[in-house]
C-alpha cells in the first residue's frame, strides 16, 4: 500500500478515508491540515500567505520525513490498524512535540473525527504530553498562573477573558491552534488535547526556533504585525465611568491643560448615545460635539469615544439592519443576546456589508466630527448567557466560527479608517483573536475588580498577551469594579497600579468609581450613571503628586517606549516581555509571575499586595542592574529584598541603559 505522496511540495498521507497533509507554511514551520471523507479545504481563518521554503520530504513504505530548516516532521504508520502518529524535531534531533501514539489493542485515535449531524466534526486533537514543558501563552485568562502546564482552558471569549489559542513552549517550539471554533485545550500530565465542538478539519500551525523572540517572530510573520502605534499612544490617557455630557468632558480638558500635566488621549465612554446602535452624540447633553472635540484637540488631546456592538430594538438603525441581515441571528427563539437598558443584538462584524454599513454611521456621526481614535466595548461580543452555540453569523454558526468575532470588530474600524487615508490608527478593544493586531487592535484586560488578587493578575495576563501575538495591551488602571475613591485602601491600590501602567505598553485610567450619581433625562428616563471623580486630583494632595510625577516618568520615557513600538511593528516583538524572553538561558526566569521587562532593559517588579513597602525581586543571570531609584549596582543571577515606598516601586536598568531613569523613579 501506498500512504504517502508528495504534492506542490506538501507530505500527505490518505489511509481510510482521513487525507493528512504537512505543508512547509514560512521558515522553520509547518501547517498540518487533516480531514476525514473529503478532500483538504484551502483558505485560512487567520495564517497569512507565507514566504516560498523548499522542504525536503523522504518516503518509505510506512514512513515518511519532510524537513524545513530548523524543524522535522517524521510520520509513522503502525501497522495495528495503520494508524499514523506524527512526532516533531528540531535541528539538533530533539523531539518538540509528538501525537500520542494508538496504543496497540487500545486503538486511540491522535486526530478524532466525531461526525455531526448535519454535517461538520466534532474534532480532538491528541498530543504526547512531556511533563517537564512550560507552557506560555494563549491569550488572556484571569489567574494567576504563567506556566500554563495543567491548566484547563476554554477557547471562548468571554468578557475580560480573550482566547488566542497560540503558545510558545520552552522545549523550543510555538503551536497555533488555527480553529475559531468554539472549544477547550487541556494541557495534562498525561497528553495534550485540543478540542473544537463544530469543525470541518483538523489545522494548526507549528514552528521551532532557538530562542523565544525567534519563535515570536516566527508568529508575528505568520498571522500579521501591528502598525506603528501613534505618537498619542506612548503618553498618559485618561478615562472614566463616565463623562455624561460635554461640559464634563471639556472642564476635564481644561482642568488637565491648566495643570500642566500631559494627556495624549480623553476617553467618552459609553451611553453618550441616546440607544445602543445610533452610533453618535446624544444632543441632549452633547449639544455641539463637534466644536467640544476642536477645542480639547487644539490643546493637543485626541478624543477617543465609545463604540458598542450592541443594537437596541429601539434604536433608530434597528429596523434597517435586520431587513438588511446585518444582525448576529439566534437559532431559534426571540433575538435578544443582551438585555442592557433593553433588549440587544449585535451588529454582524463577520459581514462585510455590515462593516460597510456600520463605519458609515460613524464616519458620519464621529470620525467627520474629528475623532481618529475608537474604543470598540463589548468586542467577545458579550453574550448575557454565553451560550455560544444559540448564535449565527454571517460567516457560519458561533460554535464553529465564533472566536473570530473581535478580529473582525477591530477590522471594521481600521479599514474604514484606512479608507479615510488615516494611517495613525490605535483602536482600544476588549477582545482579541489570532491576527487581531494587524488592525491596529490595543487591547485592555475587560471589566476586573480593584482588588490587588486581580492586580497580580493582569501583570500575568499582559505577559501572557505579548506572547500571543499582541504588543498592544493596557488595563484598567486601578481596576474597573468596586473602587470607592474615599477608601484608604483603594487610595493605595490605584497608586500601585498606576505604577505598574506607568511601565504597561499603554498607560490608561479608568474604572467605575464609587460613589456614582443616578442620571434622568429630560424625558424622565433613567439613563447609564456616571461614577465619581477619576482624575489625579482626586484622591487627595499626596497622591496627586506621585501620580503626577509617574506620568513625567512615563513621558521621560517616550523615546524608549517609541522604540518598543517600532521592534513590535517591524519583527511583532512584545512591548511587555517575560524575564525568559531576554534571558532564556536562565532557567528561574521561567517561572516568575509578577515581574517582567519593559522591553530589552527595564525590569519592572510592581508592588502587588496590600500595604507592602518592599517585595523580593530576581535578578537574572547573564547582566547587571541598576536600581532606577537609587543608582546602587546589583549582580544578576540573584534575589533581593527590595525596599519601596508608597511613592515608588523596584525598577532596574541593565547597566549603562537608560541613566535618565535613574533617581527619578
Amino acid at each position: 500500500m501506498q500512504f504517502f505522496e508528495e504534492l506542490n511540495g506538501s507530505l500527505i498521507f490518505r489511509e481510510n478515508g482521513e487525507t493528512l497533509m504537512v505543508t512547509p507554511w514560512g521558515p522553520d514551520s509547518f501547517r498540518v491540515r487533516a480531514s476525514f471523507l473529503g478532500e483538504i479545504r484551502e483558505g485560512s481563518v487567520a495564517l497569512l500567505d507565507p514566504e516560498p521554503v523548499t522542504a525536503q520530504i523522504q518516503m518509505e513504505d510506512l514512513r515518511a520525513s519532510i524537513t524545513n530548516g530548523r524543524i522535522r516532521a517524521e510520520l509513522k504508520v503502525n501497522p495495528w490498524g495503520n494508524a499514523l502518529q506524527m512526532t516533531f524535531y528540531n535541528q539538533k534531533g530533539e523531539v518538540l512535540l509528538a501525537e500520542i501514539p494508538n496504543g496497540g489493542a487500545l486503538q486511540k485515535k491522535a486526530r478524532h473525527f466525531m461526525p455531526l449531524p448535519g454535517g461538520g466534526y466534532h474534532l480532538k486533537a491528541s498530543f504526547v504530553s512531556n511533563p517537564e514543558e512550560k507552557i506560555y501563552g494563549m491569550g488572556q485568562y484571569q489567574q494567576e498562573t504563567m506556566n500554563l502546564k495543567g491548566c484547563n482552558l476554554g477557547l471562548a471569549h468571554r468578557n475580560s477573558q480573550a482566547s488566542i489559542p497560540f503558545y510558545l513552549s520552552d522545549l523550543g517550539y510555538g503551536f497555533l491552534w488555527h480553529n475559531a471554533a468554539i472549544g477547550e485545550v487541556h494541557f495534562g500530565s498525561n497528553t495534550t488535547e485540543w478540542v473544537a465542538q463544530d469543525t470541518d478539519q483538523l489545522d494548526y500551525w507549528v514552528t521551532a526556533g532557538d530562542t523565544p523572540a525567534q519563535i515570536e517572530e516566527a508568529y508575528a510573520a505568520a498571522t500579521g504585525k501591528a502598525p506603528m502605534m501613534p505618537e498619542y499612544g506612548l503618553g498618559y490617557w485618561q478615562c472614566k465611568l463616565r463623562y455624561y455630557n460635554q461640559e464634563q468632558v471639556l472642564s476635564i480638558a481644561r482642568e488637565y491643560k491648566k495643570r500642566q500635566i500631559p494627556v495624549d488621549v480623553l476617553v467618552i465612554d459609553y451611553y453618550h448615545w441616546p440607544r445602543c446602535g445610533d452610533w453618535r452624540f446624544d444632543g441632549e447633553y452633547f449639544p455641539d460635539p463637534e466644536e467640544m472635540i476642536r477645542e480639547i484637540q487644539d490643546m493637543g488631546i485626541k478624543v477617543m469615544v465609545s463604540i458598542w456592538p450592541q443594537v437596541d430594538w429601539r434604536s433608530e438603525n434597528y429596523q434597517e439592519m435586520k431587513q438588511k441581515g446585518l444582525l448576529v441571528k439566534s437559532n431559534s427563539g426571540v433575538d435578544v443576546q443582551m438585555i442592557f437598558h433593553g433588549n440587544n443584538v449585535f451588529m454582524d462584524a463577520t459581514n462585510p456589508r455590515t462593516r460597510e454599513y456600520v463605519w458609515e454611521k460613524c464616519k458620519k456621526n464621529y470620525a467627520d466630527l474629528g475623532i481618529r481614535t475608537f474604543w470598540l466595548d463589548e468586542a467577545e461580543p458579550e453574550f448575557t448567557t454565553y451560550d455560544f452555540g444559540d448564535y449565527r453569523f454571517h460567516a457560519g454558526p458561533v460554535s464553529r466560527i465564533g472566536n473570530i468575532y473581535p478580529r473582525e470588530y477591530a477590522r471594521l474600524f481600521y479599514e474604514g479608517q484606512r479608507s479615510q487615508g488615516q494611517e495613525d490608527i490605535v483602536n482600544l478593544i476588549r477582545c482579541a483573536w489570532a491576527g487581531s493586531q494587524r488592525y491596529g487592535a490595543l487591547v485592555w484586560s475587560g471589566d476586573i475588580m480593584s482588588t490587588y488578587e486581580d492586580f497580580r493578575k493582569q501583570i500575568c495576563a499582559g505577559i501572557h498577551m505579548g506572547l500571543s501575538g499582541i504588543p498592544w495591551w493596557t488595563t484598567d488602571i486601578g481596576g474597573f469594579h468596586g473602587g470607592n475613591i474615599h477608601d484608604g485602601g483603594f487610595k493605595e491600590l490605584l497608586i500601585r497600579w498606576f505604577q505598574f501602567g506607568t511601565f504597561c505598553p499603554v498607560m490608561r485610567m479608568h474604572g467605575c468609581r464609587v460613589p456614582d450619581e443616578q442620571i434622568v433625562n429630560k424625558a424622565g428616563e433613567v439613563r447609564e450613571h456616571t461614577g465619581a471623580e477619576n482624575e489625579v486630583w482626586s484622591y487627595g494632595e499626596e497622591n496627586y503628586e506621585i501620580m503626577v510625577k509617574f506620568i513625567g516618568i512615563r513621558e521621560m520615557m517616550r523615546a524608549y517606549t517609541r522604540s518598543l513600538m517600532e521592534e513590535a511593528h517591524e519583527k511583532g516583538t512584545p512591548v511587555m516581555r517575560a524575564l525568559f524572553y531576554e534571558f532564556p538561558e536562565d532557567k528561574v526566569c521561567y517561572d516568575i509571575t509578577d515581574s517582567y521587562m519593559f522591553g530589552p532593559d527595564i525590569l519592572v517588579a510592581p508592588i502587588c499586595h496590600e500595604k507592602a513597602m518592599s517585595r523580593k525581586v530576581y535578578l537574572p543571570a547573564g547582566a547587571s542592574f541598576v536600581h532606577a531609584g537609587t543608582g546602587e549596582t546589583y549582580e544578576g543571577g540573584k534575589w533581593y529584598e527590595v525596599e519601596a515606598s508608597i511613592d515608588t516601586l523596584p525598577v532596574f536598568l541593565r547597566e549603562g541603559k537608560q541613566e535618565y531613569l535613574i533617581g527619578k523613579i
